[in-house]
């Protein structure tokens, strides 16, 4: 396991197998620059990949948000939806990360990038041909959902295998914004193409965008990986996993909070387009824009967070406490302008618990554990979506969208109660 300092920084490695920084990597990380992990060839191809494929991931997002509405106007087939996409994970995902330490995680990870552009492409011509029903949606976004159950904590823990540990926090961080700048980038897009050319288009073009990210992994420099040697086979593997995050505080504590976020707190996909349909009246296009703003924000919270070393709960307390106050302000703007700049906060925010939080796992989770650890990760932050997903959208339609995302911003702050309280009761031990 990578060594910390009380705070939870890594210290420089070569006694845990993953080997020493080179000149480059070192003086990268003497010197605290924002890109430091951009030093590794390797993950220079999976960020570049990424940035393609995820703006068309988050280019169906809208799509499908936008297309659920048209064919039900319901919030809560919306929910529905949503909870199919990541009901898997919370079914199998512990069971996936068994799988996942068993096995080469960038052969898995073509695999099953190659799965969901398969599962977007059968989207886009279906929609096209005005075949589509919600029957093939429902169907479609459990299909999603079981490859996503593999795909998550493969592609979490694989980053540890492109970085040694002291680019660790910066590339899990980079791979936040990425991921957010995406968002800024591709529900933008979205709404333009939904408006001129029609949804269906959205997942043609998120089908083609995934070349980009296949196409990265199949280039990489597989003898500068540092993959963690595969677990062999053997009963008990699961409850072994479950035991020793139970034992690990700084495991534990994470998990809890990220189980309390993600389940009421990360529905956005539900409560932002029925926020801008239901309550502010506005088209996709707007939808786009206000969802973009939210992306906008976590690139700016990501580039200043992947500049610090923070891992830890107490940073996690921080963050979720800003993360619940900016959701708050969203939930009472008074105009959509006025609630896409609190998203700008609510996006800063988020980026920053998620990317502490995930920091945290990677480092404190022992090599031959990653994978089962990543795998918890994805079901607090993913497979809690079935439980939360149709409850916010429950109260979206019948209370207000105001309301859910008023809910969400309370479970944000209770999840920083939480970690606070676990800090006070021993203030001793590492943060």
């Amino acid at each position: 396991m990578t060594a910390s300092d009380r705070s939870g920084a890594p210290v420089p490695e070569g006694a845990d197998g993953t080997g020493p920084l080179v000149p480059l990597q070192r003086a990268a990380v003497e010197r605290g620059r924002t890109f430091e992990s951009l030093s590794v060839p390797n993950y220079r191809k999976f960020f570049a990949g990424q940035a393609v494929s995820l703006a068309g991931t988050w280019m169906q997002s809208v799509a499908l948000a936008w297309l659920v509405l048209q064919l039900t106007g319901s919030a809560t087939w919306l929910g529905l939806v949503i909870a199919l996409q990541t009901l898997p994970i919370l079914l199998l995902g512990p069971y996936a990360g068994v799988l996942v330490d068993r096995v080469d995680k960038r052969h898995l990870l073509v695999a099953t990038q190659s799965a969901a552009a398969a599962q977007a492409l059968l989207m886009g011509v279906l929609t096209v041909r005005h075949d589509i029903t919600m029957a093939w949606v429902l169907a479609l976004s459990l299909a999603l959902g079981l490859v996503n159950t593999m795909d998550n904590p493969a592609r979490q823990s694989f980053i540890r295998e492109m970085v040694p540990g002291p680019l660790v926090r910066n590339a899990v961080t980079l791979n936040a914004v990425v991921v957010n700048a995406s968002r800024a980038v591709g529900p933008a897009l979205g709404g333009v193409l939904i408006a001129t050319l029609g949804v269906g288009v959205c997942f043609l073009v998120n089908a083609a965008s995934f070349v980009a990210v296949i196409g990265a992994y199949l280039a990489m420099d597989a003898g500068a990986l540092r993959p963690s040697e595969p677990t062999p086979r053997a009963p008990g593997q699961l409850r072994e996993g479950l035991t020793y995050v139970r034992r690990t505080r700084n495991l534990f504590v994470p998990l809890l909070m990220m189980g309390l976020v993600g389940t009421l707190t990360y529905e956005f996909q539900v409560s932002l387009p029925a926020l801008a349909t239901d309550t502010f009246g506005e088209g996709a296009t707007s939808l786009g824009w206000i969802v973009s703003a939210m992306g906008v924000g976590a690139v700016a919270g990501g580039l200043v967070s992947a500049s610090r070393e923070s891992t830890g709960i107490r940073p996690m307390v921080l963050s979720a406490g800003a993360f619940g106050a900016a959701t708050a302000l969203t939930a009472v703007a008074p105009s959509v302008q006025l609630a896409a700049v609190a998203l700008l906060l609510v996006g800063a925010a988020s980026v920053w618990f998620l990317s502490v939080g995930n920091a945290t796992l990677q480092i404190e989770a022992d090599p031959q554990m990653r994978g089962r650890v990543m795998a918890l990760w994805a079901v607090a932050f993913l497979g809690t979506t079935p439980v939360g997903g149709p409850v916010i959208g429950w109260i979206a339609e019948h209370a207000s969208p105001r309301w859910a995302l008023g809910v969400g911003a309370l479970a944000a702050l209770a999840a920083a109660a939480l970690g606070s309280a676990v800090l006070r009761r021993r203030p001793d031990a590492p943060r």
